[in-house]
C-alpha cells in the first residue's frame, strides 16, 4: 500500500488535534507516515500510532526553532526523498501552508490549500474546498508530480486505528539558505484557558453589536459555560475592542466548528468567508434583516444582551 507522509503539528512532543485528524483522512489514501521535526518524538510517537501512524520520522535540530520554516521544508523534503509518498497532507495553519506551499515548489507539485476533506480518485487524492467565501464547493486533483494538501482544522473527527508508530531517525542537511532568516526574539502569548480558535469544537464570536470592550465579557462568559474559543468580526476587531489575534474573516482567521454562534454579527461577506463552513451555525440579531440569518441553521431575533446571559445560566445548569 502507497505511503502517505503527515507533518505533525506539535508543542515539544504534545500532539495537536489537527494532526490527527490528518492521519484519520491518511488512511483512506494509504499507510501514514509522520514527520516530527523538534524535541519530544519518542513521546509524540504514542499517540501517532495510535492513530494509524505507521513509521514516526524524527528529526531535532536548533534550526528548527532558531530560523523560521525553511529548516522544516528541508526536513520534510528529506522524509520525502526518503519515502517516496503518493501525497503530503500538511496542517492548514499560517506555517503549515507557507511549509507546503515551499515544499511544493522544491517537488514541482502541484499544492491545494484549505481543504475540508480528502478522499481516494482514480488519478490520485481528491480534495474538497470551499471558495469564494464558501459559496461553492470545489472538488480538485493535482495534476502534476505528488499532491500535497493543507487541510483546515475540524475537517474530520480523530479515529484512533492501532499502529506501529515505530521511530525512525531522518537525516536533514540545511544549506546556507535554511539559515537565511534568524528568530531574535520571542514573546510568549498569555493564556486565556481557553481553545485555540481555529482548532474549537464550538466558537463564539461577538460583532458591532456588542457595542465596546467592556461588554465582550458577556460573549466571554457564553464561551466558556460551553468550553469554547472567543472569535471577533472584524468591525469589533477595528474598533479596538478584541485583539486582532481573534477576528474571524477573509482577513482574520478561517474556522470551521461543529458550533458557531454568531452574537450581534450582521454577517457581511467578510465575516461569511471566515466561518461559512461551520457544521452549525446560530445567530443572535435584534435586526431580522442582517444578512447573517440566511446563513444560519438557527436564529434568534432579539437583543443580545438579554439572550446571550439566560443561555448562559441555561447552560450551566444542564451542566450542573
Amino acid at each position: 500500500m502507497a505511503e502517505v507522509l503527515i507533518y505533525v503539528d506539535h508543542v515539544d512532543g504534545a500532539v495537536r488535534k489537527p494532526t490527527l485528524e490528518l492521519l484519520t483522512l491518511a488512511r483512506r489514501l494509504g499507510e501514514p507516515v509522520a514527520v516530527h521535526l523538534g524535541p519530544g518524538a519518542q513521546e509524540a510517537a504514542k499517540v501517532l500510532g495510535e492513530y494509524g501512524a505507521t513509521r514516526v520520522l524524527a528529526a531535532d535540530a536548533p534550526e528548527f526553532a532558531d530560523y523560521l520554516v525553511v529548516p522544516k521544508v528541508a526536513a520534510l523534503k528529506a522524509a520525502y526523498d526518503a519515502v517516496s509518498p503518493a501525497a503530503v497532507l500538511v496542517p492548514s495553519s499560517g506555517e503549515g501552508k507557507e511549509i507546503a506551499a515551499r515544499l511544493a515548489v522544491r517537488l514541482e507539485s502541484g499544492l491545494i490549500t484549505d481543504a475540508v476533506d480528502v478522499e481516494p480518485g482514480e488519478d490520485g487524492p481528491v480534495a474538497t474546498q470551499s471558495v469564494f467565501a464558501a459559496a461553492y464547493t470545489t472538488r480538485s486533483r493535482i495534476t502534476r508530480g505528488t499532491p500535497v494538501i493543507t487541510v483546515k482544522p475540524n475537517s474530520a473527527a480523530p479515529e484512533a486505528a492501532s499502529a506501529a508508530g515505530t521511530v525512525e531517525e531522518l537525516e536533514v542537511s540545511f544549506d546556507d539558505a535554511a539559515r537565511g532568516t534568524k528568530v531574535t526574539s520571542r514573546t510568549e502569548r498569555e493564556s486565556t484557558g481557553r481553545p485555540e480558535l481555529t482548532e474549537a469544537a464550538i466558537v463564539v464570536s461577538g460583532g458591532r453589536g456588542v457595542n465596546g470592550a467592556e461588554n465582550f465579557p458577556v460573549i466571554e462568559a457564553l464561551a466558556d459555560s460551553l468550553g469554547a474559543a472567543v472569535g471577533a468580526s472584524r468591525a469589533a476587531v477595528d474598533a479596538g475592542w478584541y485583539p486582532h489575534s481573534n477576528q474571524v474573516g477573509q482577513t482574520g482567521k478561517s474556522v470551521s466548528p461543529q458550533l458557531y454562534i454568531a452574537a450581534g454579527i450582521s454577517g457581511a461577506i467578510q465575516h461569511r468567508a471566515g466561518m461559512q463552513t461551520s457544521k452549525t451555525i446560530v445567530a443572535v440579531n435584534k435586526d431580522s434583516e442582517a444578512p447573517i440569518f440566511d446563513l444560519v441553521d438557527y436564529g434568534v431575533v432579539g437583543d443580545l444582551f438579554n439572550v446571550l446571559p439566560q443561555l448562559t445560566e441555561e447552560v450551566k445548569t444542564r451542566k450542573g
